[in-house]
């Protein structure tokens, strides 16, 4: 049996172009919330923590935290698709990238703008890459693995969210109320952006779309 799941035979062409596509937009614009200097969602408080206390990139630690949490999933049981190890990677090389190309914002109407776009753009990658159906973020599916042992989503989303924050935090991590904007934001615009971009499974024998987020 293979280690990845299956890539669905049907519209193979468009899943691909989706997920590389959503996964260079998400590392974009995790990088314009970066620049706005105004908070971060909970897992980049995380990275941007262990980014200064380590003096490596924020892509890097994105990186090293997405293989890890993959690790994470051997217990659980968890089998990733190609969509899984390429979240892992790509986002973080993305952000990298993204963040070496992008100016600083000259004042606060700039970071503003660059907070509500990397918002935005956000919940468009979500749907994207989501919508591919090549198989849940490395946390994502941590999330639902950890769930599948008999605990809600929401109350396992929530603890894991609420841990990585805390502990980003203390590394000194960027929270504030860019962190607010985010978690009030990606929820309707996931909802709003993952059925245009989710791709039908034509093929019975395809695995399902049963992702929550991106991560």
């Amino acid at each position: 049996m293979s280690l990845l799941l299956p890539v669905p035979a049907d519209a193979r062409g468009r899943r691909l172009a989706q997920l590389y596509l959503g996964l260079a937009l998400y590392g974009f614009s995790s990088a314009l919330l970066v620049e706005a200097a105004l908070g971060l969602d909970p897992w980049d408080v995380l990275h941007q923590g262990l980014s200064r206390q380590t003096g490596a990139s924020i892509g890097t630690c994105t990186i090293v935290v997405g293989v890890v949490v993959l690790l994470l999933w051997i217990p659980l049981r968890q089998r990733p698709g190609l969509g899984t190890v390429s979240n892992a990677i790509l986002i973080g090389l993305a952000i990298d990238a993204s963040l070496a190309l992008l100016p600083e914002p000259p004042n606060t109407a700039w970071r503003w703008a660059f907070l509500l776009t990397g918002i935005v753009l956000n919940g468009v990658a979500t749907g994207a890459y989501i919508g591919a159906g090549l198989g849940p973020g490395p946390r994502d599916g941590l999330m639902t693995g950890i769930a599948g042992r008999g605990h809600s989503i929401r109350l396992v989303r929530t603890a894991l969210e609420i841990v990585v924050l805390a502990l980003g935090w203390t590394l000194g991590g960027s929270v504030g109320i860019g962190t607010v904007a985010y978690a009030l934001g990606i929820g309707p615009l996931a909802h709003v952006f993952i059925p245009v971009f989710t791709v039908s499974n034509a093929d019975p024998a395809s695995p399902p779309d049963t992702h929550a987020s991106v991560a």
